[in-house]
C-alpha cells in the first residue's frame, strides 16, 4: 500500500489511540500518559537490522513526566518496563500499519539487557524496532528485536519481542 505514511506526528498517534486510524476492533496505541513516544520518525517494510522492516520513534523528555514524580522520590528514573512497553507498542502498531486486523497484545520477550537509564536531564529517548519475522496468516504475529537510546546512547536492548493481533470472534 503506497498510501501508508512513512512517519507519523503526535496528532496521528492520538488518532490511532482513539481507534480512528485502523478502525474499530483493530490495532490501537494507548492514550497518554501510557503512549510512550511523541512521533514515529520512520516506518518501513524494508530496512532494519534484518532487512525485514523497522520502526523508529522518539519521546521528548522533560522533568515533569508523570513517572519521574513517583519512580523514585529523590531518585527519579523512567521505569525500564515503560521503555519495553514502548517497543511492544511500536511492534503492534507495525502490524496495524501493514493492514492486519485485530487487537494488539504483547506476547512475550526473550531477553532484555539494561545498560543505562532515562533521568530527568535526558532530552530525547529514541526507540528502534527491527523486524525479524512477520506472520500474516490466520495468526498475525510480529517477532522483533529492539533498542532504546537516551540522548544517542544505547541504554537497553531487547531480543525476541512477540506481539500478536487477535480478532474478536464474538462479533
Amino acid at each position: 500500500m503506497s498510501d501508508r505514511p512513512s512517519s507519523l506526528t503526535y496528532d496521528q498517534l492520538i488518532e490511532c489511540a482513539e481507534g480512528k486510524m485502523f478502525g474499530p476492533g483493530n490495532a490501537q496505541l494507548p492514550a497518554p500518559p501510557m503512549l510512550m513516544f511523541d512521533r514515529i520518525t520512520s516506518i518501513s517494510e524494508e530496512g532494519g537490522a534484518n532487512d525485514k522492516g523497522h520502526v523508529l520513534a522518539e519521546l521528548d523528555v522533560n522533568p515533569d513526566l508523570w513517572f519521574f514524580k513517583c519512580h523514585f522520590i529523590g531518585d527519579p528514573v523512567m521505569p525500564g518496563c515503560l521503555g519495553l512497553d514502548a517497543l511492544w507498542q511500536l511492534t503492534g502498531f507495525y502490524l496495524g500499519w501493514l493492514g492486519e486486523k485485530g487487537r494488539g497484545r504483547a506476547l512475550g520477550v526473550g531477553e532484555v539487557k539494561f545498560t543505562g537509564q532515562v533521568q530527568p536531564h535526558v532530552k530525547t529517548v529514541e526507540y528502534g524496532v527491527d523486524m525479524k519475522r512477520v506472520m500474516r496468516s490466520r495468526l498475525k504475529l510480529a517477532i522483533a528485536d529492539g533498542w532504546v537510546k537516551a540522548d544517542g546512547e544505547t541504554i537497553f536492548t531487547v531480543q525476541g519481542m512477540r506481539v500478536g493481533l487477535f480478532e474478536d470472534e464474538t462479533s
